[in-house]
């Protein structure tokens, strides 16, 4: 039976029209936490793709010529829109992606929050004036929007994340098409119906569901697109990055992670426990910035181990839109499949189940929180990305040990580390080779800062003062012919 909610459309988004794909053809969503399908969205592909970019690139051509101020204010009513509304979109983003309606509420306040950032932003587009070494010339430069932008979403966050793309894209001027994961469509579509409230003009916001490969494709390659952002994993992005080399787009690329968490031995333990509950569980562990290696000092090794066991044993389990549900479902079957042949793993090399290890009684797609102890290196996880509740714990002894066994990754998104001697703060953040990181915190997100990593976490940064420059080109100007 179909989910009916006042933000859900079963219909792409091109040019202020609502409409279905051309081929007739249609994607069932599902409600990970049962298994039932909640609705249908087209299957769209490189003709509406390219229709959507085509009103894009037409829209744009007056909403550049709008004021920061104009653009401002519509980022508020699109705040306002989703303020007033944040059960109901929370509720439609629970039912197709499984989170609790706690992180879901959360996950549609801080999209918010990204819109007002932006919206204040939109007026700090400074341009500069430029001592001249010509005494009958003048030099300026100013920030301009760089036009049609192709936003591509993954599921884990289906709402905030395009909160990050669309806010800065329209307060630099930009118009966008947007292509959402196909299991989390409806959460993305909904920004087309807070655009409608909010009166933004027709073709600012397109909104394209399909073919992965063929709308990403038309995208990249598509000379009128002058930027992607992505936000997925990096084998992805890589792909994209080279898709969008023939026609030499400016890209932003928000990848993949393998974060570390590090104890020392000079940590408040319960305060590490707390945190490490937050970065590793939220979400099911289904986050880019998800501890991904715990790895603990000797002398507090065994204490740490215990307490996150008996922590990660007190969650509760169930259906996101349940009362006090702290985990909800992972997205689907293959994700409860690529857990479990982790822990298969890692029982073989000699890895301890604390707690959890299996498939949940609830069935479906849910999955115990896991906590294995005696990790070793050899280990998949230790260099795959988990995308699930497994907190493998390494021990360590050394500081300048854990640093380099921290940095022995491809990935450089986000990190955390628990430590009271203030020295080894300095020396350990300065040693780590992160975009993120996290001191004596396990959530540190939030829209006044730069949100992006090094190696092949990505490209470019999103959120605070740097996350509106992605958008931008600057343009210099040399002004003659002064007489002075």
């Amino acid at each position: 039976m179909s989910y009916s909610n006042p933000f859900k459309r079963d219909a792409i988004l091109v040019g202020g029209e609502w409409i279905g794909a051309e081929s007739g053809e249609t994607i069932n969503v599902t409600n990970p936490a049962n298994g039932d399908v909640i609705g249908t969205v087209p299957k769209a592909g490189k003709a509406e793709t390219r229709r959507a970019i085509e009103v894009a690139a037409a829209a744009f051509e007056s909403f550049k010529a709008t004021t920061a101020k104009e653009r401002a204010e519509m980022l508020r009513r699109m705040h306002d829109v989703m303020k007033d509304n944040v059960d109901v979109l929370a509720e439609l983003l629970t039912i197709e992606m499984g989170k609790p309606l706690a992180e879901a509420k959360g996950e549609i306040n801080i999209g918010a929050e990204y819109l007002l950032w932006f919206a204040e932003e939109a007026r700090r587009m400074y341009g500069e004036v430029v001592p001249s070494p010509w005494a009958d010339r003048r030099i300026l430069t100013r920030k301009e929007p760089i036009g049609v932008v192709g936003a591509i979403t993954p599921w884990n966050f289906p709402s905030s994340m395009l909160a990050r793309k669309i806010g800065p894209a329209i307060a630099a001027g930009c118009t966008s098409v947007c292509k959402p994961a196909s299991q989390t469509p409806y959460s993305a579509l909904a920004w087309g119906v807070i655009g409608e409230r909010a009166g933004l003009p027709e073709g600012v916001i397109n909104i394209v569901t399909g073919s992965a490969s063929e709308i990403g494709k038309e995208l990249c390659s598509n000379e009128t697109v002058r930027k992607i952002t992505f936000t997925g994993s990096t084998p992805v992005g890589r792909t994209l990055l080279k898709q969008c080399a023939g026609t030499v787009k400016k890209t932003s690329m928000e990848l993949g992670g393998n974060a570390p968490f590090i104890v020392f031995n000079s940590a408040d333990i319960d305060a590490a426990v707390e945190g490490a509950m937050a970065a590793k569980y939220r979400n099911s562990g289904q986050t880019c910035v998800c501890v991904n290696r715990f790895y603990v000092q000797s002398k507090i090794y065994n204490e740490f181990c215990e307490k996150l066991a008996k922590k990660a044993s007190q969650l509760k389990v169930g259906d996101g839109t349940e009362d006090g549900t702290q985990q909800g479902p992972l997205i689907g079957e293959k994700a409860v499949e690529t857990v479990e042949a982790f822990i298969e793993d890692a029982t073989k090399k000699g890895g301890e189940i604390l707690t959890g290890g299996k498939r949940h009684a609830l069935g479906h797609s849910f999955f115990e929180p896991t906590v294995i102890k005696n990790a070793k290196k050899s280990m998949k996880f230790t260099s795959d990305e988990i995308f699930g509740p497994i907190a493998p714990i390494y021990r360590f002894t050394k500081e300048e040990d854990v640093i380099a066994r921290a940095n022995d990754t491809i990935y450089g998104l986000a990190c955390y580390f628990y430590t009271q001697d203030l020295g080894q703060a300095f020396r350990v953040m300065e040693g780590l080779e992160y975009g993120l990181v996290g001191i004596n915190e396990g959530i540190i997100t939030t829209p006044e800062v730069p949100f992006g990593g090094v190696k092949q976490s990505g490209l470019g940064s999103e959120g605070g003062s740097q996350g509106i420059d992605e958008y931008l080109e600057t343009k210099y100007v040399n002004i003659g012919g002064l007489g002075v």
